[in-house]
């Protein structure tokens, strides 16, 4: 009885979806651990309900953490998000609640950059394409004009967004022959885009004169719909677009109408405006190579997140200050 009793005084969390490795282990005699067994994205209501009683709260992307959640979870400390990212979460309804959000930034940096190269290489090279032709039946020999693709030697890698993932990106772009400028407001430290060799640009530059566009800003108001109509269209004709970032970044609508009138060469997406949903059109156009959120997909990326969410959020609830502190 006593261990039971003793069980029943440790803080409760919440984890939304199962986590990679041994991560849940780490909660053991720390914590008393709920994990939901869910079917798909929790609504808000869902994801108020299931917080209720909790202390702390491991969740991913796609949990709401929204005002209405927090304000209904009076005794929430911690919420520790498996990501980068943390605009599933108002920030500072966060603040005002005296909740502690964490993240997980670093660990998954090398992993999305890799992957925003098999995008582009993908993408130029027209490997799915080729792919379904040959599972098809439809591969009859070797021919002068099958599936051209376009050369990435000695042309501009536009990155939008130089943070972390970016700067990886830009770090590969040598092997490729690729010349790197990119955009956001604040511009690099001289010394940091020499080691890059990368020259900053405004974003409509950025547009007109890159041959590969690669997004990694993180979604904001600012950025929510960055790629509009209006600079789709300012892109150089026969330019590749690739998002691995946030899907609301895209317009995807107009995305697919200057990839159906052959604008664009074609795009790379590992997210998506509306996720899981796609817009009309974008799943039938064979100039786009698309991908289930694999940005940080590997398990040795995915077994470092869950621990360090999981390690986080203990530290919060045991009176240390957290290592991945957002807010």
């Amino acid at each position: 009885m006593r261990s039971e009793d003793a069980a029943r005084k440790l803080p409760l969390v919440v984890v939304t979806a199962p986590l990679s490795g041994g991560a849940l282990a780490l909660f053991e005699g720390r914590a008393r651990v709920k994990l939901l067994d869910r079917r798909g994205p929790l609504g808000e209501a869902e994801l108020a309900e299931a917080l209720r009683e909790a202390s702390g709260a491991v969740t991913f992307l796609t949990d709401p953490v929204t005002r209405a959640v927090l304000e209904a979870c009076p005794g929430l400390r911690v919420v520790s998000n498996v990501a980068v990212g943390t605009d599933n979460i108002d920030l500072e309804a966060a603040r005002a609640q005296g909740v502690v959000v964490t993240h997980t930034p670093d660990v998954l940096t090398e992993a999305t950059a890799d992957l925003a190269w098999a995008l582009i290489l993908g993408v130029a090279r027209r490997v799915v394409e080729g792919d379904r032709m040959v599972r098809a039946g439809g591969f009859s020999g070797w021919a002068p004009d099958l599936l051209l693709g376009v050369d990435l030697r000695g042309k501009i890698l536009g990155l939008v967004g130089m943070g972390r993932i970016g700067r990886a990106v830009a770090r590969r772009a040598p092997a490729f022959g690729m010349r790197v400028a990119y955009s956001q407001p604040r511009r690099l430290e001289d010394s940091v885009e020499s080691a890059l060799n990368a020259r900053h640009l405004p974003l409509e530059d950025l547009l007109a004169a890159a041959d590969v566009v690669s997004l990694h800003c993180p979604l904001t108001s600012e950025t929510r719909r960055l790629m509009d109509r209006r600079r789709l269209l300012a892109m150089k004709p026969g330019a590749i677009l690739v998002n691995t970032a946030r899907g609301p970044v895209v317009d995807e609508e107009a995305l697919v109408e200057w990839l159906r009138q052959g604008r664009l060469f074609g795009a790379g997406l590992d997210v998506y405006e509306r996720e899981p949903a796609l817009a009309p059109g974008l799943r039938e156009l064979p100039n786009v190579l698309l991908l289930p959120h694999l940005g940080s997909a590997t398990g040795a990326v995915r077994d470092a997140m869950a621990r360090m969410a999981v390690t986080d959020c203990l530290a919060v609830l045991e009176g240390r200050q957290p290592e991945h502190w957002v807010v």
